[in-house]
């Protein structure tokens, strides 16, 4: 090759380079706001269901806790949720015969208010979270 054509090569393959290459933004760190995150919802639901799932497991018998999964406290109402209607049937007939009151007046500092069951699955995963699935 002669020394024009080489140096007229090189000079495609650097304004291809240019042209080809992408500069990307640098994207900002994921961290501060996961942790903002977890502060405004995770921590806040943890806080205030702690309580009421430590009196919920000392006063309901362990035979119903085995079936129920606490699934929100919402408006200072507790979401239940109970894998069958015959479990349904059992723990409500315990929360009628005096239970709830006992869970409001253990959890009076929690605001709750009412204790509402449903219908529900969830499923175990490996790590033994529950997870509500609808019915």
């Amino acid at each position: 090759m002669n020394p024009r054509g080489s140096i007229l090569a090189e000079a495609d393959l650097r304004r291809l380079s240019r042209v080809k290459c992408i500069e990307r933004k640098p994207i900002a760190p994921l961290g501060d706001s996961m942790i903002s995150f977890f502060k405004q919802s995770v921590a806040k639901r943890t806080t205030k269901l702690g309580k009421i799932s430590e009196s919920w497991a000392a006063l309901v018998p362990e035979t119903l806790c085995a079936h129920c999964s606490l699934d929100s406290l919402h408006r200072n109402t507790l979401t239940v949720l109970v894998d069958s209607s015959s479990h349904l049937y059992e723990l409500k007939q315990l929360l009628l015969a005096g239970l709830e009151q006992q869970l409001l007046i253990a959890c009076k500092s929690t605001s709750l208010r009412k204790i509402t069951l449903k219908p529900g699955r969830w499923h175990d995963t490996g790590d033994d979270q529950r997870k509500p699935r609808s019915a």
